[in-house]
């Protein structure tokens, strides 16, 4: 865990986040920072890592035919521990979100493998998540350049003050804006983010997201992590990440599966 010393974010982005519920931010790896972290993904993703694997859910969950993913490789993996506990991306965490101090929630690795035509529909992270406060959020970080014809992220800016909305099944999707006809957002103009390899976004867990198919010949890589406000309380939903962890609903996400890694004290 780290202080918040010295921003790293300005004032704008913050503002920017904020108000639209995203940010993107370049240039958070160099170049031999992307060169590791890319083999360290590709080791996670050949090799039997024993990383939960979303991938091959067992009760045939679909979510796993839109993408390649898995999660909580820093439990298994030394170089992606470096990378999913980077004390840059928490303090960037913390200056966005304005908490006292940033916990874990878990990391992704993900693939959106070469020709696959299926889109992450339209949805926002939070309803999945077995918290009871709001203000979680994400770092989303491009290994490869990103556009349209690969998979970038697409955001309804200011979405996040939809408030929580209901589970999209992102096998078998409803329309995310079936639920907000008649407001604002029924409407809203969706902002496209193409990014270069090393540049990241952030976003909040209530803000309406969507990624592009990747119909190119080569997989679209990202390590996204998900970050929570200290304090943030286990609501009691199954989730993948809190079934086999003695966690009491009530009690704040918090100890060694959930470790604070960066603070304002």
């Amino acid at each position: 865990m780290t202080n918040a010393i010295q921003s790293l974010l300005t004032a704008e982005q913050c503002a920017f986040y904020q108000e639209n519920g995203f940010v993107q931010v370049d240039n958070v790896l160099n170049e031999q920072e992307l060169i590791e972290l890319r083999q360290y993904m590709e080791e996670v993703m050949i090799e039997d890592s024993g990383a939960l694997s979303l991938q091959t859910d067992k009760k045939g969950g679909s979510y796993y035919r839109v993408l390649n993913q898995r999660v909580n490789v820093w439990r298994d993996h030394g170089g992606m521990h470096k990378y999913s506990f980077n004390p840059r991306f928490a303090q960037m965490a913390l200056e966005l979100t304005g908490a006292s101090g940033i916990r874990l929630f878990h990391d992704h690795a993900l693939w959106k493998m070469p020709g696959d035509s299926k889109p992450t529909p339209w949805h926002q992270d939070y309803p999945y998540w077995p918290m009871t406060e709001q203000g979680a959020m994400s770092i989303w970080i491009a290994l490869d350049d990103v556009d349209e014809s690969n998979g970038c992220m697409m955001f309804v800016p200011k979405s996040q003050n939809a408030g929580k909305l209901n589970h999209i099944d992102l096998a078998n999707p409803q329309d995310l804006f079936e639920f907000v006809k008649g407001t604002d957002y029924e409407n809203a103009k969706p902002v496209k983010v193409p990014l270069k390899a090393g540049s990241c976004t952030f976003h909040n867990g209530l803000t309406f997201h969507y990624a592009h198919s990747n119909v190119t010949d080569k997989p679209r890589r990202a390590l996204a992590i998900i970050y929570m406000p200290d304090g943030t309380t286990f609501s009691g939903k199954k989730h993948a990440i809190t079934m086999d962890l003695n966690v009491q609903e009530n009690q704040p996400l918090a100890g060694r599966m959930f470790p604070l890694l960066a603070s304002r004290a």
